[in-house]
């Protein structure tokens, strides 16, 4: 790797994170033009008979990787039109999908070729498979990578130079100092209040799952191989803790983070959101761009920050998420469909494609910077020093367990809509309320056991009440309140109408007068319908009510739009004011997966 960069001798192996797949069948109908450089003529377009493969891919470069794909669609491969159908899914659901039978009902499109954030993913299926006594679907090899991107530690840019940045080496070290320092910035003479960290669920998302290794490996004070002895020592596992307790909440995918810094930064409040977070040094220039999102699509759409983001590169090492292109050795894979996955790999690490890459802020697969990793970018090309390679599957499968243990604890309110039109059939036998009854009954496996939980209904007022909220459970620790949680929630009915607004004002009240810095504090609010309740009606003094100057006791906010009559747009401004997502449930046969994404915040 360029500018010095030398790879701690750790073993290669599994890395769990967010990822897409992409696959490939036989499929009527030719895809657009487009043609690999010297290679055989684009296919006329409409042609019909296509051999179509399907990849699945992690978010990160999914939107890129499908316009390289429509570029590339119609090439003839041995006398046939290609083409190639990217999906997007995060790794860690991808790893599971396969390893247990996809289930292309669930989990969509299967796929011919799966492109993870990194090549640990592909070790872990290794593992899960071997296991479990299933055939492997990697292969013997290594696949090979499309692209790179270094995990850093992404921090507005004030902040950063109140810690030395760019001249000074920084690391999780410094993060775990100002982390435990009771007076936080301060102690340094800054005015930006206690240090916050965020960082995504490393049981779903790559970069996650490589700051959790990251931390384990600063707190051996060493680069080499990370070992299950070394996650036993007492004073390895509580550096970790520590650095947890600075979490403000986790997260499915950094876009949440990325988005709540950006809406905080249109405020004018960039330096009040968040101290740092976890991100891939790809993800730091698509916000200083204005598009957090990395979609291509959207680049140009919004204003730059008026406070960038800058990548600090952890002087411990860190991690890369290197993109491995994996077609898959199963027997849905044909022989024709794999010459076309293999014609696309070569076209995707071609120059014109690599190319696309690099006007991304991804490094070429080859660990080579490009011109988008620059200072003017809040990137170093000469970084970083330490590239670690992910451990093997069983201390990996350790990292996840103990984080398990050791990440900070939550106090969730979980409220659920009754209303009547909660009784509406969702398919299949099922109404709404029954759906979502399920995936609550099954989301309460989620919690840990710092957590604490209560439950709450909500519909208008009914039987001589004048709430239009009910406590169902108080807060309780999951251990000892999940048989209550259980029964309450199979209890639920639907009945009367929404009262949106109130609900959600008294919850944030109520939780604001228990809320503490040692806990994730947060509301997960699931509603099909629009606010109905007439003594409260008032959206904006809502909002205005969630997202009070004082952050140091925050409660955050994450809405269930649920059905196609939710109120998305409202539920959004809702999250957007308390810092926290929305999710979007239209389809309500998605809810388990929708709840799953909600309860990795914790």
């Amino acid at each position: 790797m360029a500018g010095g960069t030398r790879r701690a001798p750790l073993i290669v192996a599994a890395v769990v994170g967010l990822g897409l797949v992409v696959g490939v069948r036989l499929l009527t109908g030719g895809g657009g033009s487009g043609t690999s450089a010297g290679g055989p003529p684009a296919h006329p377009p409409g042609q019909t008979g296509c051999t179509v493969v399907h990849l699945t891919a992690s978010s990160e470069k999914a939107a890129l990787l499908k316009q390289i794909a429509q570029d590339w669609n119609g090439t003839e491969v041995d006398g046939t039109c290609a083409q190639v159908e990217v999906t997007s899914k995060a790794s860690g659901g991808a790893t599971d999908a396969l390893a247990r039978g996809w289930n292309e009902a669930t989990d969509g499109p299967r796929p011919d070729v799966w492109s993870p954030a990194a090549r640990s993913w592909t070790g872990l299926l290794r593992q899960k498979t071997t296991v479990a006594d299933k055939p492997d679907l990697i292969g013997p090899t290594t696949p090979p990578s499309i692209a790179n991107t270094p995990l850093v530690i992404a921090m507005p840019m004030p902040m950063a130079s109140a810690l030395g940045w760019p001249n000074k080496a920084l690391g999780w070290g410094d993060v775990l100092r100002l982390a435990q320092n009771p007076k936080g910035w301060a102690s340094i003479g800054q005015p930006y209040g206690r240090f916050t960290l965020g960082k995504t669920n490393p049981n779903f998302s790559t970069s996650g799952l490589n700051a959790t290794i990251g931390t384990y490996v600063a707190a051996t004070g060493t680069s080499s191989d990370l070992t299950l002895q070394n996650l036993a020592d007492p004073k390895v596992q509580q550096y970790a803790e520590a650095v947890e307790q600075a979490v403000v909440h986790y997260g499915d995918t950094t876009l949440t983070f990325l988005s709540n810094l950006q809406k905080a930064d249109d405020r004018g409040a960039g330096l009040a959101y968040i101290s740092a977070v976890a991100v891939e040094e790809k993800s730091v220039w698509d916000y200083n761009q204005g598009n957090p999102s990395g979609d291509p699509a959207t680049l140009g759409k919004h204003a730059k920050p008026k406070i960038p983001l800058v990548a600090v590169y952890p002087k411990e090492g860190t991690l890369l998420s290197d993109s491995p292109y994996a077609i898959l050795q199963a027997d849905w894979v044909t022989a024709p469909v794999k010459k076309v996955a293999t014609s696309f790999l070569d076209y995707v690490r071609g120059d014109k494609a690599q190319q696309k890459f690099a006007a991304a802020a991804f490094r070429g697969f080859d660990d080579k910077p490009v011109a988008a990793t620059s200072a003017g970018n809040g990137l170093d090309p000469r970084q970083p020093k330490v590239v670690l390679n992910p451990p093997s599957p069983p201390v990996l499968a350790r990292v996840q367990a103990l984080w398990s243990q050791q990440r900070k604890g939550a106090k969730v309110l979980l409220v659920i809509d009754t209303s009547g039109s909660m009784g509406d059939p969702a398919g299949n036998g099922d109404s709404k309320i029954d759906l979502a009854k399920k995936a609550a009954l099954k989301a309460l496996d989620q919690f840990g056991p710092k957590d604490d939980v209560a439950l709450w209904s909500f519909s208008t007022p009914q039987n001589g009440s004048l709430l239009p909220y009910r406590e169902l459970v108080p807060f309780t620790p999951i251990a000892a309140g999940k048989a209550k949680l259980r029964q309450q929630i199979s209890l639920l009915t639907a009945n009367g109408g929404t009262a949106l607004y109130a609900t959600a004002r008294k919850a944030f009240r109520v939780m604001s007068a228990g809320a503490g810095t040692d806990r994730i504090n947060a509301v997960v609010l699931l509603t099909d319908g629009k606010n109905e309740y007439s003594p409260d009606q008032d959206v904006s003094s809502l909002e205005r009510e969630l997202s009070p100057e004082d952050t140091s006791r925050s409660v955050r906010f994450f809405p269930i739009a649920y059905g196609s009559d939710a109120d998305l747009t409202v539920l959004t401004g809702i999250a957007e004011a308390a810092r926290g997502a929305a999710y979007d449930a239209s389809d309500p046969a998605s809810i388990d997966k929708v709840f799953t994404a909600v309860l990795s915040n914790f």
